[in-house]
């Protein structure tokens, strides 16, 4: 799964042992992590770092094959995807209630430092054939 060097060990490892199907989130600071997935902090401060610049760099590293997000953060957003979600795909939309299930059976659960209201995005790991 995994296409480039990426700096951060835990997070490279993550992507790299992905398989077919299996789901990565990435999450603000309020985003509950249930119990099971494995978690990678990299909150440093409020707003560091934003989803944008993990969403960016995982994206790089990652053949994503869907993407999932709460209709809420759309919504909010005036019915247009928020400004933060650079994917490559327009993604399904869920209730915030069922995207807090969906993450319970995420493999990986990636906090951000960001403190924009439903910037969570569920990514389902595709093959890069």
């Amino acid at each position: 799964m995994k296409r480039t060097a990426l700096l951060h060990a835990e997070l490279s490892h993550a992507i790299a042992t992905l398989g077919h199907g299996d789901m990565l989130v990435i999450g603000d600071v309020g985003l509950p992590i249930p119990p099971g997935p494995r978690r990678i902090d990299l909150a440093l401060t409020p707003g560091i770092p934003a989803v944008v610049d993990v969403l960016r760099v995982v994206l790089a590293e990652m053949q994503v094959e869907k993407a999932v997000i709460a209709a809420e953060a759309v919504e909010r957003n005036g019915g247009q995807l928020p400004a933060w979600c650079q994917l490559p795909m327009q993604p399904s939309t869920v209730s915030h209630e069922d995207f807090k299930r969906l993450t319970q059976q995420a493999r990986v659960m990636v906090r951000t430092g960001e403190c924009t209201p439903y910037a969570n995005v569920i990514l389902v790991a595709g093959v890069t054939f």
